[in-house]
């Protein structure tokens, strides 16, 4: 009995079977997932580097660019603050500097700082705000690179099709045991 049966499924396994079919062919048409929707303007692969070269141009400009125009204020804000501490303390400096050099020469020196008499207390003074002149300097460099590089990152960035289709939203959801909300984040992705 085990070798009919054996014989059998062996037959079976190796034999073809003819499929009923219909005889429609049946069109399939699939959406190209490439092209983006009409709502969503086409990409421009040279938007970063006219935003970054607007900013190099005109601080601030390659946030106009991008119509992003409330950062530009902030832009202005952040490099005319670091400006004018540069020039206060400069100023500050060259006073302080003066008023050394009136000092050892035997001069008394001349508007507020008359009334220092030590040297140390000058040069002391001459060093702080040569330091922050210095720092602020920096600052400035460093907020012009930024927001260049900020304006180049957001040109690309606007380029990406974000849409409801993948999206990350924080859910509250009550529990059926004890009724209190447990907080979570929910993840979808839709085709």
């Amino acid at each position: 009995m085990k070798k009919l049966s054996l014989i059998f499924i062996s037959l079976l396994l190796l034999s073809s079977f003819n499929a009923l079919a219909q005889d429609e062919k049946v069109l399939i048409i699939e959406k190209d997932s490439t092209k983006l929707p009409k709502s969503y303007p086409a990409p421009n692969p040279l938007a970063p580097a006219k935003a970054a070269f607007y900013s190099a141009v005109f601080p601030g400009g390659g946030q106009i660019y991008n119509k992003r125009y409330w950062k530009a204020p902030i832009v202005w804000g952040a490099m005319g603050t670091s400006i004018y501490f540069y020039a206060w303390n400069n100023k500050k400096y060259h006073e302080y500097r003066d008023a050394y050099k009136d000092l050892l020469q035997g001069k008394t020196p001349k508007g507020e700082l008359s009334v220092i008499t030590d040297p140390d207390r000058l040069v002391r003074g001459q060093k702080f705000h040569q330091k922050n002149r210095d720092l602020s300097a920096l600052l400035t460099a460093g907020f012009y690179v930024l927001q260049i590089v900020e304006a180049n990152v957001n040109a690309h960035l606007m380029q990406f099709n974000v849409n409801e289709n993948l999206s990350l939203r924080p859910e509250m959801q009550q529990n059926d045991i004890d009724y209190k909300y447990n907080m979570g984040f929910k993840l979808s992705y839709q085709f």
